[in-house]
């Protein structure tokens, strides 16, 4: 029993917090270093561009995730769970990450998961570390569907822009289209100053032909105002904004 004990101190004292470590190796010290490693990492400028496709093919280091696509560069990341169509462990559609997506973001420096839906969330891992870069990954349930849940979501957002030791965020509904296109659509609003007209166009054209109903969501996006706690500099919103649209001009 002693002798137990004695191992369970050590291994505190070697491995005490998770999130301290995670902090001490991560390798971002300035903002600008964040934003260029996940753009060169995904290669992607644009909000429509597809990281992951979606049966969650195109991107093996983010196998799990399912129609990823960047919303600010570095910052934020949205998309859904890659379930049904998982080469291994396919199971019905309305269910948080699977537990290799967890794994993979977490390993991607990822600080932070966000599922937008509540269905089956007690069944997932709330807390990832990986063992190689020392990273520790939060798995959240915000579904950001009042003002507060949505200043919820903000303030994680800001928070990843404020601190540069901290990777990027994936919010994340079933399929990548509604919710997370709600959710980065009034992010894109904020943080990048399209307009509402702009952001409901953005919304449809990302939920691959599947926009009509969800007339809940289009009147949120329209009637989306700014909160004035979480704004940012020019300089910060030229770095971190995609274009909308990979044609754009």
């Amino acid at each position: 029993m002693i002798k137990k004990i004695l191992i369970f101190l050590l291994l505190i004292f070697i491995y005490p917090f998770p999130n301290l470590l995670s902090q001490k190796s991560t390798p971002f010290s300035t903002l600008d270093e964040k934003i260029q490693y996940y753009k060169s990492m995904f290669a992607v400028d644009c909000a429509d561009e597809k990281i992951t496709d979606n049966r969650g093919r195109g991107f093996d280091a983010l196998y799990g995730t399912r129609n990823m696509r960047v919303i600010l560069h570095g910052i934020a990341y949205r998309g859904g769970a890659n379930n049904a169509f998982h080469k291994k462990n396919k199971r019905d559609n309305q269910n948080p990450l699977p537990e290799d997506g967890l794994i993979n973001l977490c390993a991607n420096r990822f600080s932070k998961a966000i599922y937008l839906y509540k269905k089956n969330y007690y069944r997932a891992e709330k807390l990832i570390f990986d063992e190689l870069t020392h990273n520790t990954l939060e798995y959240l349930q915000i579904s950001g569907n009042n003002q507060d849940e949505l200043k919820k979501i903000f303030h994680e957002v800001f928070d990843v822009i404020m601190r540069p030791e901290l990777g990027p965020i994936y919010l994340h509904c079933w399929n990548g289209w509604h919710q997370s296109g709600y959710i980065a659509s009034v992010l894109l609003m904020q943080f990048c100053d399209i307009s509402n007209d702009d952001a409901l166009q953005y919304w449809i054209d990302n939920t691959d032909g599947n926009y009509k109903g969800y007339d809940n969501i289009k009147k949120e996006i329209q009637n989306f105002h700014k909160f004035n706690e979480f704004e940012i500099s020019e300089e910060i919103k030229k770095d971190i904004c995609p274009c909308l649209k990979k044609n754009k001009n």
